[in-house]
Formats: C-alpha cells, sequence, structure tokens
C-alpha cells in the first residue's frame, strides 16, 4: 500500500489527535534512521557524519539523527540551512534547542555552504520534505551540490531532497542517496525513481493504525 503526502499528513494528524504526539513521530522517525546508520556501520565511532537540515519538520528529524549518532561517539557536525529562529514547528525548535546545550556535536549555522569544512563519511539530507515545490532556493541548491558531490555514504531521511515523492520528478536538482528511509508507508512516487532514492526503507514510527481510519 503506497500513499500520498497529503495521505501522510492526515494520518500524522489522526495520529497527533489520538494522543500520540507529533515530537514523538520525531523521536521515532530520528531514532530508526540512526539504528539504521548504527548497524550498517559497527565502527561508526571512528566515523564522521555531517547532518544536513533544513528548516522545516525533515530537518528536525535529522536533529534526531544527529543526537543520537552523537551518543554512539561519532563525530557529528549539523549543518543548519537558515537561521534557527526561522525553524518552522515547534518539535523541530525543541530538538534543535537541545543539540544547542549539547558539547559532543558541532552546530553550523549557515546561509552559505561555500568555504565550510564539509568533509565527512556518512551524510544525512535532512534538507527538504516532502512539501517541495518549484526551483530549489540557495543555500539549499548548493548543499545539494555538495552532497552530490560527495564520496560519503548518503541516507536521506523520509525523501531525498528535491524530489516529489508523490509523483517521482524533480525540479532543477536531487541529491542522489545510497539509501532513503521513509516513514510509515512507501510514499506512491518514489518506487519509480530508485536511481534518485537508492534502496527504500520504510520504517514504523509508532503511529496506531487507527489513524488511518477514513484517510485509506
Amino acid at each position: 500500500m503506497e500513499i500520498t503526502v497529503k495521505q501522510m499528513m492526515q494520518i500524522e494528524e489522526n495520529g497527533h489527535q489520538m494522543g500520540f504526539p507529533r515530537k514523538m513521530m520525531m523521536e521515532n522517525a530520528g531514532a530508526a534512521a540512526a539504528r539504521y546508520i548504527v548497524e550498517k556501520f559497527p565502527n561508526i565511532s571512528s566515523k564522521k557524519v555531517l547532518v544536513f537540515a533544513g528548516l522545516g519538520n525533515n530537518g528536525g528529524d535529522a536533529f534526531v539523527v544527529a543526537r543520537h549518532l552523537a551518543g554512539y561517539g561519532s563525530v557529528v557536525k549539523v549543518i543548519l540551512l537558515g537561521s534557527p529562529d526561522k525553524i518552522k514547528t515547534d518539535e523541530g525548535r525543541t530538538n534543535w534547542k537541545l543539540l544547542e546545550k549539547m558539547n559532543s556535536l558541532d552546530l553550523i549555522v549557515a546561509s552559505d555552504v561555500q568555504g565550510l569544512d564539509l568533509e565527512g563519511d556518512i551524510i544525512v539530507d535532512g534538507i527538504l520534505g516532502t512539501g517541495i515545490s518549484g526551483k530549489i532556493r540557495e543555500p539549499y541548491a548548493s548543499a545539494i551540490d555538495v552532497i552530490n558531490k560527495s564520496t560519503a555514504f548518503k541516507l536521506a531521511v523520509d525523501v531525498p531532497s528535491g524530489l516529489d515523492p508523490d509523483t517521482g520528478n524533480i525540479g532543477d536538482k536531487c541529491v542522489k542517496a545510497d539509501v532513503t528511509i521513509t516513514f510509515h508507508k512507501m510514499k506512491v512516487g518514489m518506487p519509480k525513481r530508485m536511481d534518485i532514492c537508492g534502496t527504500i526503507l520504510v520504517e514504523k514510527i509508532g503511529i496506531p493504525l487507527e489513524a488511518e481510519v477514513g484517510v485509506l
């Protein structure tokens, strides 16, 4: 069963109304992505990880990944593409504020990625989530270029940045991932774009099946 972005948003809203808060969904999503990385790289503590995060909930998921990987002793650098006071949701802000209290990782607030030291073994793409439309603006566009030029292992959180998960269409550019971890259910356009998504894994994040009633 594949679902659209709109259906996923409704399922999340229903789950939230049932009493399963969005903060928990974000925590479980980020923890699932981090768990995959830890299992894939047994020597994770010796790895340099770059986490690229936008200002939406995709970035919030990536903040959670960063926190978990720092807990495993990885050298983690989080590149926030924009200003922290522009983070769009309460759950995203909460997770950013948590990172600000941690000395075990590096935070970079970047309106421009030129000139940054962006060498890593693993890249986590949490730049743009499901609500993509039109031409990709800076600093997102340059960040996508940096990611695609890197030889690091690339994991996209939920959807590769720049891909429309409903249609499989790409705007002007898109992160080319080795693995994409999407949440709850497969999005309809993604299986058409294995060339962009790489291996696609669907992880449950604790949303009750009852939240699908009336949606699917």
